[in-house]
């Protein structure tokens, strides 16, 4: 096994299956049973999921709504999206402890970093809820946070393509997928890996990222074995 830590990063919209809103029973029960194969080999899994699939801070304030209501309402769309994903998780005999940046004690812990890392320790799955608790931030920069403060090894963002691309594949047949980059050269290309903030950080922290495809069976369970899938972003 590669990695003994890891941060899961999902979008909300990867929760929507072939919905055009809300969560997909069937897309949760699938991810949650990817999840189990890395917990069964003695991963240590913590899990940060958007809140796009629910409501967006920012599309909310491009139609007048003020950004920081807007922002904390994501930040409660994360939240619901954590609780789902928990029961799929504990359906399937997994243990796990939802933990919220803002306190809301009938249905998360609040975060505390030494709670969290112990959980882990004794095989439970985490779920981060709420962002960073902070408006402005997105769940790329909480997940990134959370990372480097739970000491993991490697941020696994899951999307519904299989890496990084020179552009974007599902609009260009042409574009050409990297298997790995520099942080540097993230940069000199402009790729979109995560927002600017999210980025940097894990540049600083000389946090690995790799970006593959969640929808396909067995590829968290590879990459957590060592194999190469989707694009990685290091140092080099």
């Amino acid at each position: 096994m590669k990695y003994q830590r890891i941060l899961l990063k999902l979008s909300g919209e990867a929760l929507m299956g072939n919905r055009q809103y809300g969560i997909d029973n069937d897309r949760l029960k699938e991810y949650a049973l990817e999840i189990k194969t890395v917990v069964d080999l003695g991963c240590q899994v913590a899990i940060v999921i958007g809140g796009g699939n629910i409501f967006r801070g920012l599309a909310g304030a491009a139609k007048g709504m003020d950004r920081v209501q807007g922002d904390y309402m994501g930040m409660l769309a994360t939240v619901i999206n954590g609780m789902a994903l928990q029961g799929a998780l504990e359906d399937i005999g997994l243990k796990t402890r939802l933990q919220s940046a803002i306190e809301m004690d009938k249905v998360a812990e609040p975060f505390i970093k030494r709670k969290a890392t112990r959980h882990l320790e004794k095989g439970r799955v985490v779920i981060f809820g709420a962002g960073t608790g902070n408006p402005y931030f997105t769940t790329d920069t909480a997940a990134t946070l959370r990372a480097i403060e739970i000491g993991a090894d490697v941020i696994l963002k899951g999307t519904r393509v299989d890496g990084i691309y020179d552009s974007d594949p599902e609009t260009n047949a042409n574009a050409v997928k990297y298997n790995s980059l520099t942080f540097q050269e993230v940069f000199d290309k402009n790729l979109k890996v995560m927002d600017m903030t999210a980025f940097t950080l894990s540049q600083e922290n000389n946090l690995p990222i790799i970006v593959f495809d969640m929808n396909k069976d067995g590829n968290l369970l590879k990459i957590v074995e060592g194999e190469i899938i989707g694009t990685l972003v290091n140092f080099g």
